[in-house]
């Protein structure tokens, strides 16, 4: 074996966590690509010799080419890649592989990929790599270009956003889960007496113009009619999660862990009495979104 031949091999068995880190950086699995074979080629011109760590090199390397690419991104004002777009649909992901992607968002979370595109590039890049990663913030810190100190003070402001300010008591937070996760297991289910066991038997569906309801009117209203609507167009709750939504729980409905849609859930008791489904990009973007379990270590 060859000196180029070696070099190669050893990059391939940090693959993998390259391609993870670049894609929760990211959120594009073709852009999280891309930032790996730039980091395959960076090193194959490197002088490898003069290299002390292969694993750490590789990691500020590409973590340095994601936040150019998400610098870049910001600075052309485009829409974030967590937020819904015809051309997303394009995205083709890991070898062109659609099970690949869904294998991916789902090793990270869906709703921790919609928070994570609310932070800015050097916010992002410090909380991935620390709280994700283990990635020392001495580490962190020349690849953001800020002081130890300040690179600490990145990752303390991203780690805020993701957990989010709940707008109710513990108690209420955790009751609205229940529904909300009830809600989710018998939609997923499909299942038509279950779902009208967490409806309120006067419950309304409301839905904005950019809903995906074709052919439905824009409220609904009563347990039978709302139940039936849910059986029939459901099947995507498995793409669902819950997370806070405005302080409150909801829903994100996110293949991929590309926003696709919001739903606003009322409920009382142990019932939901309204949801809104929320589609229009203008209104997505408006939503304050944060995670449920962001307590949780997220290297684990």
């Amino acid at each position: 074996m060859n000196a180029h031949d070696a070099l190669a091999a050893d990059f391939e068995t940090h693959r993998d966590r390259l391609r993870a880190v670049a894609h929760r950086l990211l959120g594009s699995h073709g852009e999280a690509e891309d930032a790996v074979q730039e980091a395959w080629l960076r090193l194959a011109r490197a002088d490898a010799d003069a290299i002390d760590t292969m694993g750490g090199w590789l990691t500020t390397t590409v973590s340095r080419i994601c936040l150019d690419m998400l610098r870049s991104r910001a600075a052309r004002r485009e829409r974030p890649a967590g937020l819904p777009g015809p051309e997303e649909d394009r995205d083709t992901g890991v070898d062109g592989d659609p099970e690949q992607r869904t294998l991916l968002a789902d090793s990270v979370g869906r709703a921790v990929l919609v928070v994570l595109v609310r932070l800015g590039p050097a916010e992002r890049v410090a909380f991935v790599l620390h709280d994700m990663f283990a990635v020392p913030f001495g580490e962190i810190a020349p690849v953001v270009g800020r002081s130890l100190a300040a690179a600490k003070q990145l990752a303390s402001r991203a780690r805020r956003k993701v957990r989010g300010a709940p707008a109710v008591s513990g108690a209420e937070l955790a009751r609205q889960r229940g529904v909300v996760e009830a809600f989710l297991a018998a939609s997923r289910a499909g299942d038509l007496d279950a779902i009208l066991a967490v409806l309120a038997p006067d419950v309304v569906r409301r839905a904005d113009p950019a809903a995906p309801v074709a052919g439905r009117p824009a409220e609904v209203t009563g347990a039978h009619a709302v139940a039936r609507e849910i059986a029939v167009f459901g099947r995507n709750a498995h793409l669902a999660e819950a997370l806070l939504v405005d302080g409150v729980v909801g829903i994100a409905v996110a293949p991929y862990g590309r926003l696709r849609l919001a739903v606003l859930v009322t409920s009382a008791g142990d019932r939901v009495t309204g949801y809104e489904l929320v589609a229009a990009p203008d209104r997505l973007r408006g939503l304050e979104l944060a995670l449920l379990d962001a307590g949780r270590p997220w290297n684990a």
